[in-house]
């Protein structure tokens, strides 16, 4: 565990704009901070103390004094507060000695919380990277908890809409052979969607933000040539993607943007012959700083309790018979 400090200091000159320049609306810069960093902020007017690990302090308040000097000539936003983060995110150390907050999630259904430490550390990783990975079994969470992420910073007007996106790969059945419009070919893939946010908002809620497109759900083939900004994005069942949709999709997010990823690499409905784009995306973007990987194992799982058995006992198939070679 890394050694706690404490650090008060005074931000002169003492300015009343200015200081609500800094904090922003609802202190939501310095919440922002507080995630990124894995600290505690109070203040009284100009006077601020920081609480945490003596590196996060050390480094907060230094951002904090540069967030200052700067509030004195320009409106801050949140994406001026993630590009400052960003810039102090090259001590990669540091994220290390950070342990994960624990993040609630706000919602029509209550507050959730994380259920284990990998959904706590999921969490944490979605609160403070703006492109995160969620690997692993099917009732772990990830796609859950991700859209109750979205939801409650929809709520909180951090983001001004919500973007849902599965990519339509066929599983045994042609999509030119189901009945209907484009629309009513692919709804049944993006149908998780649609229950997890009926959950979170409610069904009259969902409809109408639909009709607004506040939220959208689309198949990932209609991202192309788009930039996203200040939405809140999450690609599910990306283990179906194409090392080339995976790609375009990530290079899609903007300023004031957060993107979760999420898929099972047991479950790929992918040609055998070609490549998970989700696969590939763990190979070559694992040491990326600002990107964050969760993975997730049988035990996380949060279903009946026979699912993770079952999840066990395909494992352990798969593994024999990579070892036999059938």
């Amino acid at each position: 565990m890394p050694s706690r400090t404490v650090s008060e200091f005074a931000l002169e000159p003492a300015q009343a704009e200015r200081l609500a320049n800094l904090t922003g609306p609802f202190d939501g810069h310095l919440r922002l901070i507080e995630l990124r960093l894995g600290v505690e902020i109070a203040n009284r007017g100009n006077v601020f103390r920081v609480d945490g690990p003596e590196a996060s302090v050390n480094k907060a308040e230094r951002l904090l004094r540069a967030l200052w000097d700067e509030a004195g000539d320009a409106t801050l936003t949140e994406p001026d507060i993630h590009l400052h983060l960003t810039e102090y995110d090259a001590d990669q150390t540091l994220a290390q000695d950070i342990d994960p907050q624990e993040v609630t999630i706000r919602v029509k259904r209550g507050t959730l919380r994380a259920r284990g430490a990998n959904q706590a550390r999921y969490l944490h990783a979605i609160a403070t990277h703006d492109i995160n990975f969620g690997i692993g079994p099917a009732g772990t969470g990830k796609t859950f908890l991700a859209v109750a992420m979205a939801v409650e910073a929809l709520n909180e007007a951090r983001v001004q809409r919500l973007v849902l996106v599965r990519p339509a790969v066929e599983a045994g059945e042609k999509l030119g052979f189901l009945p209907g419009d484009l629309t009513q070919k692919v709804d049944p893939y993006l149908r998780p969607l649609y229950d997890a946010l009926y959950e979170m908002l409610g069904v009259e809620k969902v409809v109408k933000l639909l009709e607004k497109n506040v939220i959208e759900i689309a198949p990932l083939a209609y991202m192309r040539g788009r930039t996203l900004n200040d939405a809140y994005v999450i690609l599910d069942e990306a283990q179906n993607t194409s090392i080339e949709q995976m790609k375009m999709f990530l290079t899609r997010i903007g300023f004031g943007s957060t993107a979760v990823v999420t898929g099972d690499m047991t479950q790929v409905d992918l040609p055998r012959h070609q490549k998970s784009g989700l696969k590939d995306a763990v190979e070559v973007l694992r040491n990326v700083n600002g990107i964050s990987f969760t993975f997730f194992e049988s035990r996380d799982v949060v279903r009946h309790p026979l699912v993770a058995r079952i999840v066990n006992a395909y494992d352990a198939r798969d593994a024999t018979d990579a070892q036999t070679g059938s």
